[in-house]
């Protein structure tokens, strides 16, 4: 039978999905821990960015060791995809259990040992994980389910900080602001034993293995040179700075509105936020997802303004179950219109979808940066997930057009690239750190406030590469490229 005519196999896909959704709710949950451990272990902002750092770190550190390891067996052929990816998340759950010694020990570096080891398994996730979901039907809808499969990770992000925010601080009258790390243990205890369980499922499941293809290896004048593709080396410098940027605009935001320009925050408080930024990026995907669907041009429009509803009012009702007040979030559908709007200016064209968006987020990091208002800064740098949220697939899209047999190598090498996610929030964590010793700022606000530069110009590299990586493709003969929404 064609591959084309296979039918999705829902069952086996909606098992699936789970781990997509795991890959979100831990991301988001760094997020509440960086202030926590700045608090607990007096750390600079840079100290705190290592939150980051491990976690990204290990997604680099395990493709690298996956593929050395591939040089020699074909793991997934070996073993199998199901018995590698439960092993990925027994791998994540040893890292949620590293926390409960880590907090008794009261150590940051052991913190950081337990992250990195979850992470690890992750990277292994991420490797099975993405091309099963590809397989799992017909190739021409194998977009589609990582669509759909992003969508649940987005999902996992808008609640992750607000479940955790919920572990460990409480909710309404009853919260706790004077957390000790013994309030961490729990949740990760937790979160280990739902590792497992999800393993144990995975292995138990009726999920297949894709059929083995045959693969006829060519040689001489066709080996693979990175150098050989501007859109492969310009793209993964922009997947770097995709996930940093991503990543750098959250991970600072607790930092920024602990300012007494912003509010002074505590840490208690940091949840809802965290929570409205991931949903910002669910909000997008969700709308991008609605492009995977073959209606008519006036349910697709119509779809366009009720699906981003449907997930903002997911994330207002979250916040309101966890007795979070959101009355200053009604001013956020704004931004939402202002992206649908460009997103219909877009298309499903990658180069223009980029560009647009790379410009749409530096005029929202410009704002929130010369806005008088604090209130309404803030929201300035939230929207930044908006506009982050369908950069993955019209990079990748951008990045691998024309590179036919090497396709797969050039997919790995773009993986590797989410190390950015690790790197570029230290760099916004540094300039934070001059506050301390110039406290005067800078340009009348604080070096905090200013360090958003940072996500500004990952912004105008982004739009600059998608305005630039069409004209390289033109030249190879290559003018059109689609993009079908999703996300990391």
């Amino acid at each position: 039978m064609s591959s084309e005519n296979v039918q999705t196999k829902w069952g086996q896909f909606i098992s699936l999905i789970i781990v997509f959704f795991f890959w979100g709710f831990v991301g988001s949950a760094n997020d509440i821990l960086i202030p926590v451990f700045k608090k607990v272990f007096t750390l600079s902002q840079v100290q705190s960015q290592l939150v980051a750092w491990a976690f990204y770190a290990a997604y680099f550190v395990g493709s690298i060791i996956f593929f050395l390891i591939s040089l020699k067996i074909d793991v997934l052929q070996k073993f199998g995809y199901k018995k590698t990816l439960s092993a990925g998340l027994l791998l994540s759950a040893v890292g949620s259990f590293l926390f409960v010694p880590a907090a008794t020990m009261e150590s940051f570096p052991f913190f950081l040992t337990a992250l990195f080891t979850v992470g690890l398994g992750f990277s292994i996730q991420q490797i099975v994980a993405n091309p099963l979901a590809i397989k799992m039907g017909s190739a021409s809808t194998g977009a589609h389910r990582l669509t759909l499969a992003g969508g649940v990770n987005s999902f996992g992000t808008t609640i992750g900080a607000i479940l955790l925010g919920i572990a460990l601080f409480g909710m309404g009258d009853n919260k706790n602001t004077s957390l000790s790390l013994e309030d961490i243990k729990l949740p990760f205890i937790i979160l280990g034993l739902a590792f497992i369980l999800v393993a144990i499922f995975m292995y138990l499941s009726k999920i297949e293995d894709p059929v083995k293809e045959e693969v006829v290896v060519k040689v001489a004048h066709e080996k693979f040179n990175i150098s050989d593709y501007p859109q492969l080396y310009l793209g993964m410098l922009a997947i770097f700075i995709y996930v940093g940027t991503e990543v750098t605009i959250i991970s600072n935001l607790p930092a920024l509105l602990h300012t007494a320009e912003f509010g002074n925050v505590l840490e208690d408080a940091i949840a809802p936020f965290i929570a409205l930024y991931w949903g910002s990026l669910m909000i997008g995907r969700w709308n991008g997802g609605v492009n995977v669907f073959n209606t008519s041009n006036l349910v697709n429009t119509a779809l366009k303004f009720i699906v981003p509803a449907l997930a903002f009012g997911v994330i207002i009702g979250a916040n309101i179950f966890a007795a979070h007040d959101v009355s200053s979030f009604y001013i956020y559908p704004i931004w939402i219109l202002l992206f649908i709007a460009i997103s219909f200016v877009g298309g499903k064209n990658a180069g223009k979808t980029l560009m647009l968006f790379g410009i749409s987020g530096l005029i929202m990091m410009l704002a929130g940066l010369v806005c008088p208002s604090p209130e309404i800064a803030k929201f300035f740098f939230i929207s930044g997930g908006l506009f982050l949220s369908i950069m993955w697939p019209s990079i990748f899209d951008l990045a691998i057009a024309g590179l036919g047999k090497n396709t797969g190598k050039a997919s790995s090498f773009l993986i590797m690239m989410i190390l950015g996610g690790g790197v570029i929030p230290l760099i916004q964590g540094s300039i934070c750190d001059i506050d301390v010793t110039n406290p005067e700022g800078i340009f009348g606000i604080t070096w905090t406030h200013f360090s958003y530069v940072v996500p500004l110009l990952g912004f105008a590299y982004l739009g600059f590469y998608g305005f630039y990586c069409p004209k390289i493709l033109k030249k190879q003969g290559i003018s059109y490229i689609q993009s079908e929404g999703g996300g990391h």
